[in-house]
């Protein structure tokens, strides 16, 4: 199991005339090597090194130039340099420092190679004593796999071209909810979603999310600068899955008596490994998007089918008919944040939430999602149309028309009118089409030629 869309990402990258050696970056077991792996099929050759073997990661340990480098890799791996198109993929490369400084060496003078590199750590090392080739390489994001995918794994084919459809069918709505539910509650990592399309056995996935929390808590031990700080990190991961979104502080996180600093050092840690985002608010409606780092930031977890197995909700999840009574909302909206990274790639990218700038105001908007250079609201709520009063604060402001809530009920759109007297358009799109806004928007602005602008 793998995020597909990235294969296309990937192409797309190859066949720039001049382009730079690819790092793929992600939390451990996101399925790095795995979308390596798939798309060398597009290669007549491929050599895979992994350095955490010795024997790979003594060719960059000996380096002399970028002819000797290259002529030990092919010679090591038994490949011919004249075989045609050539992907070499260099994994686990924060083993070799030498390896990461290399990298410049391929773009300045193999640009006939096609060169990849991944590291599980990789991004608790870009704060450390290491000469990064900046300008010379490009980053990709790799996320846990996102609902289509995890359709395409339990081969629900139907569903899936009902999906893709535009407006969508209503007789797909209870079949399409269903199935969000169940990927709510399984979640995205690719070994728990490949054990459950094999078994569709809940209880048997257990022993896959203990072994990645093991992992991630053993891994501390490199992420750290100094014992103390993996200490707070333990504590900080193993709470992550009760807070996760929520707004949070540093001081006392998980209820502890570490401090704003230690925690704080702990969090962004965990955030660079990319095991949680931090998700701070804006206050503005339009571009750009200017993040208040003084204001309490929203906290998302890896993975939301991690967050309920650790949290203790799988039960909760199980039985719903609407996941936005659970955990106050929470993973509705974690999931919804979850939906939308994984069509992120781009290292930047991250979440948006607005707030209200006057001090007095309780107005807040789970989401901004950019559209066309406009922000649109995007809200992830039950209930009636009339109470999202924050919703209308919003649109007050905003320069456009254009509103979404996700809930669980079917598409339907809605021509409401704020207090002030302001109509807008309200999509209201059910929670599994997350992942189709965009097309949902373009299809609104033809059906609807008579808007208001």
């Amino acid at each position: 199991m793998f995020n597909r869309t990235i294969i296309s990402e990937l192409v797309k990258w190859a066949e720039k005339p001049r382009r730079k050696p690819l790092v793929l970056r992600g939390a451990r077991q996101v399925g790095k090597t795995t979308v390596a792996n798939l798309f060398s099929k597009n290669f007549d050759q491929y050599i895979y090194l992994n350095l955490e073997l010795a024997e790979d990661r003594k060719v960059f340990e000996d380096f002399q130039n970028v002819e000797t480098l290259l002529d030990a890799i092919f010679f090591l791996k038994d490949k011919s340099r004249s075989e045609g198109r050539t992907l070499l993929f260099i994994d686990e490369i924060q083993e070799a420092p030498q390896a990461i400084e290399q990298l410049r060496y391929f773009y300045e003078q193999v640009p006939e190679l096609w060169v990849m590199a991944a590291g599980s750590l990789l991004e608790t090392l870009f704060n450390k004593d290491i000469n990064f080739p900046v300008g010379r390489v490009t980053y990709m994001v790799v996320r846990p796999v996102s609902f289509v995918e995890f359709l395409e794994a339990l081969g629900e084919t139907n569903a899936l071209e009902q999906w893709k459809n535009v407006p969508i069918a209503d007789f797909a709505h209870d079949k399409l909810l269903e199935l969000f539910h169940r990927y709510a509650l399984i979640g995205g990592m690719p070994e728990v979603v490949d054990t459950y399309a094999a078994t569709k056995d809940i209880v048997g996935l257990q022993p896959v999310y203990e072994s990645l929390l093991v992992s991630y808590l053993e891994d501390v031990e490199k992420y750290a600068r100094n014992q103390s700080l993996a200490e707070v990190m333990r504590h900080a991961i193993r709470s992550s899955f009760a807070e996760a979104g929520q707004r949070i502080k540093f001081q006392g996180f998980g209820r502890s008596n570490y401090g704003s600093r230690e925690m704080g050092e702990a969090i962004r840690t965990l955030e660079r490994a990319m095991l949680v985002n931090l998700v701070y608010p804006a206050t503005q409606v339009t571009l750009p998007i200017l993040e208040d780092r003084k204001k309490s930031p929203r906290l998302q977890v890896l993975d939301t089918g991690l967050l309920n197995h650790f949290a203790g909700l799988q039960k909760e999840v199980l039985g719903t008919k609407d996941l936005n009574s659970i955990y106050q909302g929470g993973i509705t909206g974690h999931i919804v944040g979850q939906e939308l990274l994984a069509s992120s790639f781009n290292v930047l990218g991250g979440l948006h939430f607005w707030v209200r700038e006057k001090r007095t105001s309780s107005a807040e908007i789970d989401f901004l999602y950019l559209y066309n250079n406009l922000l649109i609201p995007l809200e992830v709520k039950s209930g009636a149309t009339g109470k999202l009063k924050s919703l209308h604060i919003f649109m007050d402001r905003a320069p456009h028309t254009i509103a979404i809530r996700l809930y669980s009920g079917k598409f339907q759109i809605d021509k409401l009118t704020t207090v002030n007297g302001k109509a807008f358009f309200l999509l209201n799109l059910p929670y599994y089409l997350v992942a189709q806004i965009d097309s949902y928007l373009n299809w609104f602005l033809t059906a609807y030629p008579d808007r208001i602008d």
